[in-house]
């Protein structure tokens, strides 16, 4: 690390800062060369359920919510609360839940509901919500961004509740959401509607006290708690939760009002869970990811696919148990937020320059989460880093290692797997091998070529 140090500088501004990595040589000088195996390309195929026609049965749960709709005054103003998440239906189901508002006499205006997402800022979260399609023009009705917050009141635990000051001025509040684990803790809720009304639409300052409290008393309290203030301060008149499958289609929408919160989610939680898409074993050598970012989780990858939290007071996953895990690229719409880095052990240097550093940090401390933006070992190319990974898991036979390669964590209907995880695949109902598979480099990045027989 360069930096400028020299006295006369002035210690409160930030500093230039150069970090510079070790080169091939340095690193191919400390690192045995592994012979890499062959793998397969697989396909995952359980069977599971998708809603046939998400317009219906987006009505349907807006009709669930008609009891405390009625209640608003005609012409009213209702906050729709929608995140930052690439939820697949989110466009018709936010669409569909406006214009039944709309229909109904009500005046709608869209409220991003990320907390600290977007840097924070109110063109970030804008550009968040264009990003997964949600602008003003699909939707139908305004968006207000703003981040301006009020305290609506403190719980026994001493957490005081930011809340949107657009939310709180609304009429009515309606937050759209995806129901599933969440990858920090568990329970019987956990993300989804009641995380969305205590969290994202406490916007920054909501969701850094939430996670401050709950770092110490626990999430499921702090956001029991929370929710109580909220619904009795402000007009909360429900959400519409999304359960999707193992393939993220659309399994199942359900309108719950506000007075079933929060444990009416516990049910479209436990049909996420039996639906969450996962590695199909319990431990692993390695662990290659060649994309993480924001869009895919909010810890840049799923917890509950990799078994790694990192959270204060939270105990990690029992499985699945992974030795490494490489991390060799971030997505184009996560721009630059790194955070969920600190849960890979090696990247490349490719990967660290396109940080927003910016980003990363205001998640982190925001979220409290801040192992998760740790900078893991940064190797000088993706073959250097596979190789890191190799060397590093003690003793190695390629026939034998246990080697699993996917595009992103959320993406497990087709990945690659070594030869040493190939013993009885053939035998199971839901995975079947594709097709033999060569790792190859060209300029030291990597990529899968069809295997020929010699």
């Amino acid at each position: 690390v360069v930096m400028d140090t020299e006295s006369d500088t002035d210690q409160t501004q930030p500093q230039d800062i150069t970090l510079s990595f070790p080169d091939a040589e340095t690193v191919e000088a400390a690192l045995p060369t592994r012979e890499i195996p062959s793998f397969a390309a697989v396909e995952s195929h359980p069977e599971t359920p998708v809603e046939s026609d998400i317009i219906k049965a987006t009505q349907y749960a807006v009709n669930n919510l008609s009891g405390p709709l009625s209640s608003v005054p005609a012409g009213g103003t209702i906050a729709v609360g929608l995140g930052s998440r690439g939820i697949h239906d989110i466009q018709t189901v936010a669409q569909v839940t406006i214009d039944e508002l709309i229909s109904r006499g009500y005046n709608p205006v869209v409220i991003p509901a990320m907390g600290s997402h977007g840097g924070a800022t109110p063109a970030g979260q804008r550009q968040t919500l264009e990003e997964i399609g949600l602008n003003e023009e699909t939707l139908g009705c305004s968006i207000d961004a703003g981040m301006e917050t009020t305290v609506l009141g403190e719980t026994t635990r001493g957490h005081n509740i930011s809340f949107a000051q657009s939310a709180v001025d609304a009429d009515g509040i309606i937050v759209i959401n995806r129901i599933k684990p969440h990858t920090n803790f568990t329970g019987y809720i956990e993300s989804g509607l009641s995380k969305m009304l205590t969290v994202g639409l406490g916007k920054q300052a909501g969701a850094r006290t939430f996670h401050e409290t709950a770092l110490t008393n626990g999430y499921v309290d702090t956001i029991e708690r929370a929710l109580e203030i909220i619904c009795d301060t402000v007009r909360v008149i429900g959400g519409i939760g999304i359960v999707e499958n193992f393939h993220e289609q659309t399994a199942h929408i359900d309108g719950i009002p506000a007075d079933k919160l929060p444990e009416a989610e516990t049910s479209l939680l436990t049909r996420a869970e039996s639906y969450l898409p996962t590695l199909p074993f319990d431990d692993l050598d390695v662990l290659i990811i060649e994309k993480i970012g924001k869009d895919i989780s909010g810890a840049g990858m799923d917890t509950n696919v990799v078994g790694r939290y990192r959270v204060l007071n939270a105990d990690n996953p029992d499985t699945p148990a992974i030795s490494r895990i490489v991390v060799l690229g971030l997505t184009e719409t996560t721009h630059g937020n790194g955070q969920g880095i600190g849960l890979a052990d090696i990247t490349t240097a490719n990967v660290v320059s396109e940080l927003d550093f910016e980003q990363t940090y205001t998640n982190a401390l925001t979220s409290a989460s801040v192992s998760k933006a740790h900078l893991p070992l940064v190797m000088p190319s993706e073959r250097h880093a596979i190789q890191a990974a190799l060397g590093t898991i003690g003793q190695y036979d390629p026939q034998t290692a246990r080697i699993a390669w996917i595009s992103d964590t959320s993406q497990l209907s087709q990945f690659h797997l070594s030869t040493g995880l190939l013993p009885g695949i053939e035998a199971t109902d839901s995975l079947t091998i594709k097709q033999r598979m060569e790792l190859c480099f060209t300029d030291d990045i990597a990529r899968f070529d069809p295997l020929t027989d010699s």
